[in-house]
């Protein structure tokens, strides 16, 4: 990797990047083309293709692509995931990364954790930064990421010029100040995302269209990047995954475990998990977060799409 002097480049860089679902393979493809030479591994290795096609390399383990590579990305599923990636003694990326290398966890996970990687990490010579996203499938196609960052200031600094092909940086603080910058931003989306579904309902049940209501709406006090990215897909039934719901109850259930460790109430939060563990009790956990109209629908009887019959 660069050393302290010089600033982090195709030319002297090599990355590797665990995970490659909706969102690792978008951010891939833009370190690709901005001529890096990327190792990839994920659970299924046909998903990868697309990524192999372009100049990437395979490895078989994480410990494998460690070894190839001065930094290594992760974003997977759930805080088990980045543990057993990251962490385990005989596969993880940590035993296989030289000294002097760092790890950059994109996963929402636990700030526990993330600054239990950054400890073991340091033993190791290593380094780490935790660094969760938010903007969903589209900002990840886009490049237009929010980075949340958190562990030594220096490195995020050095790292910048990297994470700015995915999006824009912001410095959140020591270890772990990434993930909880995250999660805050999960309790944000969490409640927006009920009041705008609640909004739908409720102006489907005044006869109004919701076309016409959403964008109403949009250019007023009600306007939120939530409602620009889901409110036409909603309208639309469209529940494809840009983030899905099993990973957003997983979020939320991170955000509640921390409000008890530090005394808070936040009912907004409490009702949000709720609805969202419904539509998995549904089967509908592989759906995207913008599914929660169906358990709102359920609610109250009726349905959004068109030409249902409503009571």
């Amino acid at each position: 990797m660069a050393t302290a002097a010089e600033s982090i480049s195709p030319s002297n860089t090599k990355l590797g990047w665990i995970g490659t679902g909706v969102m690792g393979s978008s951010m891939c493809h833009h370190l690709l083309k901005a001529g890096y030479t990327l190792t990839i591994f994920t659970r299924t290795q046909s998903k990868a293709q697309s990524l192999l096609s372009m100049g990437a390399h395979w490895a078989d383990s994480p410990k494998s692509l460690a070894s190839q590579s001065d930094v290594v990305f992760s974003i997977v599923g759930y805080p088990s995931d980045v543990r057993h990636v990251i962490l385990d003694p005989t596969s993880g990326a940590l035993s296989g990364l030289r000294p002097g290398g760092v790890l950059v966890d994109m996963t929402t996970s636990d700030p526990s954790l993330a600054v239990e990687i950054h400890s073991a990490a340091s033993s190791a010579g290593c380094s780490s930064v935790d660094a969760p996203v938010s903007g969903g499938d589209r900002g990840a196609r886009l490049a237009a990421l929010s980075i949340f960052a958190g562990g030594e200031e220096t490195l995020v600094t050095r790292l910048t010029p990297l994470l700015n092909h995915l999006g824009r940086v912001y410095y959140m603080g020591g270890p772990g100040k990434g993930q909880f910058c995250k999660l805050g931003n999960q309790v944000t989306i969490a409640s927006t995302m009920v009041g705008l579904c609640e909004g739908l309902i409720y102006a489907h049940k005044a006869g109004l269209d919701l076309n016409n209501f959403l964008n109403a709406i949009s250019t007023g006090a009600a306007g939120s990047k939530s409602l620009d990215l889901y409110g036409n897909r909603i309208l639309k039934r469209d529940f494809e995954a840009g983030f899905y719901v099993n990973h957003f109850v997983k979020d939320l259930g991170i955000c509640l475990r921390e409000c008890q460790n530090m005394g808070l109430s936040l009912p907004g939060l409490a009702l949000a998990q709720q609805l969202y563990v419904s539509l998995k009790a549904h089967g509908e956990g592989d759906l995207g977060t913008q599914a929660l109209i169906l358990a709102l629908e359920r609610l109250n009887n009726v349905s959004l799409e068109p030409g249902a019959s409503n009571s």
